[in-house]
């Protein structure tokens, strides 16, 4: 039998068990509660109680605040930057208020991941302008706090008008601070076409190792080349475009002496090119498709054409002309006709005017509403003369002048909205653009003018430009004003001896090529920038 003794110090153990068995259970839930992640304290410089968090004085947007916070507010602080995710690991938050600080600028995704937020507050900051879709994101957002910020409302906001002009979300009213022109203007009630953000430039693209003198382009068999004239090496260089380069490439080349102007013009699908020269005679080349070159086929009377100096194509009802300036004092400028199997002398306007330009345009005199062909010679001996079709004999004949213009060394023209301007180029003196009025052309705008031997007005898409080239200086670019009705100041190009411009457009690209009679031929590409992208 089991002794007293051994019996009672049984029972006593079973308390010690007892003991031990909760003492194991309290370990284990210990172990168990340790392993639980401790939740956010709350950051020293914030006050915090079950749903909100006040932050002042802080130096950075703290990274502990609460995960279950519903508002949040900060004023009083010290930084001037929020950074991307700022508020990241705040799912619930609901009222965010960023409020009398020194805010001057918010990254793009300060806000993002915030998809219960409903109200936004950052009044009273120094901020001038917000990144582009800073609310994207933000689908539950309702009210938008922004008043007493210096905002600059040029094309960095105009985003943001857009944006509230959409948004169903309430925001108070807020101001432009800058620039002056919309000073204390509402930024509520500005339109996006308030904003002119389009802007425009000529980048250098390409240098061709040559000099040059004139340049066209052209269109044949559905495909566009360039043709550049270059004295010194008597050649017609033909480019074509590089589908995988992207860059413009030799072609073909039509070789002579002294070349100065590579007319193209293209009738019924065939190609002919006039080559005027200073020595050894002027000619009319036709593409052979089936010996894939170009064959002479034409010379150009001597007798007449002493010193080409420019050549102009164009076609009047039905029939194709062209005509060639001729510099020499014993040469006649003279117009030539198509018959069918070459070109033959038509009219001579005059000799013995050493004439350097001429210009093919279309103006409506009045009775008459329509507008008839028209020839401007420009001369080194007299003032420009104007020239008017007649329908009755088919002949130019002289009808005025350009009054209070000499030295006048080429004239070119251009329209805007209906009407008909004329940019006359002087080597000395004032350049001009003029108007014409119905009767006259009319002064519209002086551009001094030194070594200026090109004053060429061309249009890229819907941007109007003039381009005064110097031997002696950078060459301007004009861009048209619509609301001034002029010329602007818009880009400067360093082009040496520049003696013509000329837009080239290929495949919805634009280029402008620069010929140079002392440097590089020069390639710019016209490149649009969106300064609210």
């Amino acid at each position: 039998m089991e002794s007293e003794s051994s019996r009672r110090m049984g029972n006593a153990c079973i308390p010690l068990k007892r003991i031990a068995y909760f003492l194991c259970l309290f370990s284990v839930v210990l172990l168990t509660e340790g392993k639980k992640p401790a939740k956010p304290k709350c950051p020293a410089v914030c006050t915090c109680s079950k749903d909100n968090a006040l932050c002042e004085n802080a130096r950075s947007i703290p990274r502990t605040v609460p995960p279950d916070v519903i508002s949040l507010l900060f004023t009083s602080n010290s930084f001037d930057v929020i950074s991307d995710d700022a508020f990241i690991g705040l799912p619930h938050l609901e009222y965010l208020f960023i409020e009398n600080n020194n805010i001057k600028s918010i990254s793009r995704h300060t806000f993002r991941g915030l998809k219960s937020l409903i109200h936004l507050s950052l009044a009273n900051n120094n901020l001038q302008t917000l990144p582009k879709d800073i609310f994207k994101g933000l689908d539950s957002l309702t009210n938008v706090d922004l008043r007493g910020n210096a905002f600059n409302c040029d094309c960095k906001l105009k985003w943001l008008v857009e944006w509230l002009g959409h948004t169903n979300a309430t925001v108070e009213d807020i101001y432009c601070e800058g620039p002056p022109e919309y000073k204390k203007r509402k930024i509520n009630s500005l339109s996006p076409k308030d904003f002119d953000c389009i802007i425009t430039e000529f980048a250098k693209s390409q240098d061709l190792p040559y000099q040059s003198l004139s340049i066209d382009t052209f269109s044949y068999l559905n495909d566009e080349y360039v043709v550049i004239a270059q004295p010194f090496t008597g050649k017609c260089i033909f480019l074509e475009w590089d589908h995988v380069e992207k860059t413009f490439r030799n072609y073909d080349n039509i070789t002579g002496t002294s070349t100065v102007v590579c007319k193209p013009i293209v009738i019924d699908t065939q190609l002919y090119v006039i080559v005027a020269q200073l020595f050894g005679g002027s000619h009319i080349y036709k593409r052979d498709g089936f010996a894939n070159k170009f064959i002479k086929i034409q010379d150009i009377e001597v007798l007449k054409i002493r010193k080409p100096n420019d050549i102009e194509t164009f076609k009047i009802e039905d029939n194709w002309y062209f005509v060639v300036a001729d510099s020499s004092k014993a040469g006649f400028t003279t117009i030539y006709k198509w018959n069918g199997n070459g070109f033959y002398s038509h009219q001579s306007l005059h000799a013995w005017y050493r004439d350097t330009d001429v210009e093919y345009l279309e103006i409506a005199r009045p009775p008459l509403a329509l507008r008839t062909p028209h020839l401007i010679l420009s001369s080194s001996s007299q003032r420009p003369v104007i020239y008017q079709w007649s329908k009755a004999t088919q002949l130019f004949t002289n009808q005025t002048d350009i009054p209070n213009m000499e030295d006048v060394y080429a004239v070119k023209h251009f329209s805007v909205k209906g009407d008909v301007y004329i940019c006359l180029t002087r080597f000395i003196g004032d350049s001009k653009v003029m108007k014409w009025g119905g009767s006259s052309f009319q002064d519209i705008q002086r551009m001094p003018s030194r070594g200026s031997m090109v004053f060429q007005p061309l249009q890229i898409n819907n941007y109007q430009y003039a381009i005064l080239g110097s031997d002696y200086s950078f060459t301007q670019v004009y861009n048209w004003d619509a609301e001034k009705a002029k010329f602007v100041k818009f880009q400067e190009l360093n082009v040496q001896a520049p003696r013509s411009f000329t837009h080239v457009s290929i495949n919805k690209r634009n280029f402008l090529f620069a010929s140079s009679f002392k440097g590089n031929t020069q390639i710019y590409k016209h490149v649009i920038v969106d300064l609210s992208a």
